[in-house]
Formats: structure tokens, C-alpha cells, sequence
């Protein structure tokens, strides 16, 4: 392609937008859903290794990069590391993106649509993947080749870095990351993942809030027991299990374990919650105003508390009743906390406040699997410049999170590295990610691909520092 005689920002935006219209992004995102690159299932191994070598490398290779390849024993799948080194003198930015999905849940799909066939339906592209991630790094890898299309150069240095794992938890990152930290040294972190906190707001936000799982369960004798022969005279596992429960949330969903939250909601964070209102789309559920941490905003509740939820709760067999008095009785909790949780004290905590219940017999499984929390600095070079940005391109100011509700592996990044985190997600909260019918609306593709073609341009064109 030749390049444009002069050059300008206005170009290299309209230059990703051709990339939709013209169908290729399109094309391209087809056919990356189709791989049904699952990492939570070791049938899905040649997929993983698949998508970076016939997707990613020939992607990388035709824009100028070098590629690394890294493998690490603990890993569900490998690394890729493209970097694109123009000039040691300028600025180095080290984006993020995962290739690895969920399980896809065929059953669940609404008819006519298929986790990994991508169909488009009512201005949306549904598929495994289209939100979390291939859609969100596609947008951003579609940008940075409508700059360089436009410019024939980036005018700063830039780091890709791919993984096939973080739907196990990113196995093998942190150890690889720390092993060789001059490799991924960067200036900042530009990333895309997760939700928008709505569907036509656009955002930053510049961490995660950290993620553990809590396995408790009460296992009293071997089978079941007749409940009129046996009823008053054997403990009940299920109702010792409900009891547990309610010593660790309130009837209104509130953590009852002070352990398990901050305390506190920093004034700066507090700020700019201030400023941002939970809003709901079509297809979203409806929220519920009382439920959740008392005074505190909805805002604050997702973004700047933590939450205890029970995902999953089992005692007998419901679909085939017995009339028995079950065996056992276990449940599932999810603990998502923001920075300031000494998760070393989370465990210890729950036992004390069972035992004070009364409830010895309740055992606490740890599941290895977490997210730390972590997040950058409110008051940021990078974020004032990504956010000058975005506005300049849209017309408008983005909203500014201190963190996602979920989790990523941003610690890694912002706490290995010692990188200011800046993630611009291409998503939105009812886009059905880990779910059926997952979907992105191709509106915000659009945007996204105008947004990121804006930040790379102005990245660019920044004067050095």
C-alpha cells in the first residue's frame, strides 16, 4: 500500500474504519472464533499453539516485528511476544491480550447462533471470543496496522504480548513475566479486556479487583439417611452449610467479614466513583438497589469494595428428591476484593468467624487459582494522555475507573514490571463473556478501532517526555 503524501491522524482513524467496512475485520474475526481455543480443557492443546502460529505470527511477521515464542512448564498454553523496536530513544508501550476462551456452552446458545461460528444478529457479532478477547485484541491489532498503513512507522517502540491461559488463571505469566522482565520492559501498559462500564460509555480503567475462590463443605457420614427415620437425630451437612453462609453474608448481601473488605475507600478512588453511575442496556437485569455493602454508591459496591458471592450450592440431589438427609453439603464462594485486602488474613479470618458461630465442622477448601488486586495511580501522566485522547477522537471524556469489577492479570504488569496500567475495553457489561450468546455489538467495535488508531497516532506524536 502506498503511503498517504501527508499523513495525518484523521487518516490513520478513517484507515481502521476501512478495515471494518470493508468486511476484513470482519473476516478476520470469523475465523479466529472458529478455533475453539479452550484452555480449561487439555483436549484443546494444538488450538492454543494453532492460534498463535497461524493467526498472530503471520500477523506480526507482515507488520514489522520480531516474534518470541515462550513456553513455561506451569502454562496451559504459550506466550507470544511481538516487539516492534523503531527507535531505543523513544517511549516503549507494552500491550496485553489473551487468545484462550471458555468453554463454549453449545447447549446453551440461543437457536441459530454457535459458540465457535461467529454469526451476525441484530448489529452484533456473536461468538466465543467476540468480547473476551479475540474480538478486543483483533481491534487493537487492526489499529496499529492502519497507523503504520498510513505513516509507514509507529514513532514509538511497542510490545505485544499474547497468552493462551488467562481463563485458567494465567498459569506460568508471573514466573515468565519475572524471569525475564527485560524483555517485557515498557514504559506504560496499554490493554484491552473486560467491560465498558456501559454500553455506550466509553472507558478506562487502570487495575482489577483481585479474585479468590472459597470451597466450603461439611461431609458428615456416607449416604443418605431415611428424614422420618433419622430427622432430629443426625446433623443435617445442608443446614450446617446455610448457617455458614449467613455467618459470612448478610441477608442483603453484605461481606460480614471486615477481614475480607478494605476498610476504607481511598478519597481518590472515592472521587472518581463519584462521577460514574451504574446504568443498565437492553437484555441487562434489572439492578437491585438494596443489595450489597450498606451506604456505599453502586459505583463503590463493584468498583471500590469487595464482594463475597456464592456461586454454586449443593446438598442432595434437588432434580431427584430422596427424602433423605444428605451426606455431605458444599458450596462455592467467590471473593472479588480491591487493593488494600491482606488476602494472607482472608482464610484465617472465615475460620475464626465460623468457629465464633459455632460451626467447627464446616471445612474451608482454598481453590489456588487468584487474581491478586492492583491498580495504578489516579493521577497519571499516562492516563491524563490516554484520556485527552479518546476525547479528541470522540468528542467526549471517556469515564475514568480506579479499577474493573473483575479481574485480570494486571498486578503482574503494574506490580512485576512497575508499569502505569491503562486498560480502553472494547466491550460491554451485557455482552454475555463466559456465558451464552456472547456477543460484540459492532457499534463498539467501531469505536474501539477509531479510539485505539487515535492513541497510537498521538502515541506517536508525543513530544519525549
Amino acid at each position: 500500500m502506498s503511503l498517504d503524501p501527508a499523513p495525518t491522524r484523521e487518516g490513520a482513524i478513517a484507515a481502521a474504519l476501512e478495515v471494518l467496512d470493508s468486511g476484513r475485520f470482519k473476516a478476520d474475526l470469523a475465523r479466529r472464533v472458529a478455533m475453539p481455543t479452550v484452555s480449561r480443557e487439555g483436549a484443546h492443546g494444538a488450538d492454543l499453539q494453532a492460534y498463535l502460529d497461524r493467526e498472530l505470527v503471520p500477523v506480526f511477521d507482515r507488520l514489522g516485528f520480531a516474534v518470541r515464542v515462550f513456553r513455561h512448564d506451569d502454562a496451559a498454553g504459550a506466550f507470544l511476544l511481538a516487539s516492534r523496536i523503531e527507535d531505543p530513544a523513544l517511549s516503549t508501550v507494552l500491550m496485553y491480550g489473551h487468545g484462550d476462551v471458555v468453554t463454549g456452552l453449545a447447549e446453551a446458545w440461543s437457536p441459530g447462533l454457535s459458540p465457535f461460528e461467529m454469526t451476525e444478529r441484530d448489529g452484533c457479532w456473536y461468538g466465543r471470543g467476540t468480547a473476551d478477547n479475540k474480538g478486543q485484541h483483533s481491534v487493537n491489532l487492526a489499529a496499529i496496522e492502519a497507523v503504520l498503513a498510513v505513516s509507514g512507522a509507529l514513532g514509538f517502540n511497542l510490545k505485544v504480548l499474547i497468552e493462551m491461559g488467562e481463563e485458567c488463571g494465567s498459569p506460568g505469566l508471573a514466573a515468565l513475566v519475572a524471569g525475564d522482565a527485560e524483555a517485557f520492559a515498557a514504559d506504560m501498559l496499554i490493554a484491552s479486556d473486560g467491560p465498558r462500564i456501559g454500553l455506550d460509555r466509553p472507558t478506562i480503567f487502570l487495575g482489577a479487583r483481585g479474585c479468590m475462590d472459597i470451597h466450603l463443605e461439611v461431609a458428615a457420614r456416607e449416604g443418605f439417611h431415611h428424614s422420618g427415620n433419622w430427622g432430629g437425630l443426625l446433623a443435617n451437612p445442608a443446614v450446617e452449610l446455610a448457617h455458614a453462609v449467613a455467618a459470612l453474608i448478610g441477608p442483603t448481601g453484605e461481606c460480614l467479614v471486615p477481614e475480607l473488605t478494605p476498610g476504607t475507600i481511598p478519597d481518590d478512588v472515592r472521587q472518581a466513583l463519584s462521577r460514574c453511575t451504574i446504568q443498565t442496556a437492553p437484555g441487562d437485569p434489572d439492578l437491585d438497589p438494596w443489595w450489597g455493602a450498606p451506604g456505599l454508591s453502586q459505583a463503590e459496591r463493584v468498583y471500590g469494595w469487595s464482594t463475597l458471592e456464592v456461586l454454586e450450592i449443593e446438598g442432595g440431589s434437588i432434580a431427584e428428591p430422596l427424602n433423605a438427609i444428605p451426606p455431605r453439603a458444599r458450596a462455592r464462594l467467590q471473593l472479588r476484593h480491591p487493593v488494600g485486602v491482606d488476602t494472607d488474613a482472608v482464610l484465617p479470618a472465615i475460620r475464626r468467624r465460623l468457629d465464633d458461630a459455632g460451626l467447627h465442622r464446616v471445612g474451608i477448601l482454598p481453590d489456588g487459582a487468584a487474581f491478586p488486586a492492583s491498580r495504578s495511580d489516579l493521577d497519571n501522566e499516562w492516563v491524563r494522555f490516554v484520556a485527552a485522547s479518546m476525547q479528541r477522537t470522540l468528542g467526549k471524556a471517556p469515564v475514568i475507573l480506579p479499577n474493573l469489577g473483575g479481574s485480570l492479570p494486571n498486578a503482574i504488569f503494574a506490580d512485576t514490571l512497575g508499569l502505569p496500567t491503562i486498560w480502553v475495553p472494547h466491550s460491554y457489561p451485557g455482552c454475555g463473556q463466559h456465558g451464552a450468546d456472547e456477543h460484540l455489538p459492532i457499534g463498539i467495535a467501531r469505536e474501539g478501532l477509531a479510539i485505539m488508531a487515535g492513541i497510537f497516532w498521538d502515541l506517536g506524536h508525543r513530544p519525549p517526555a
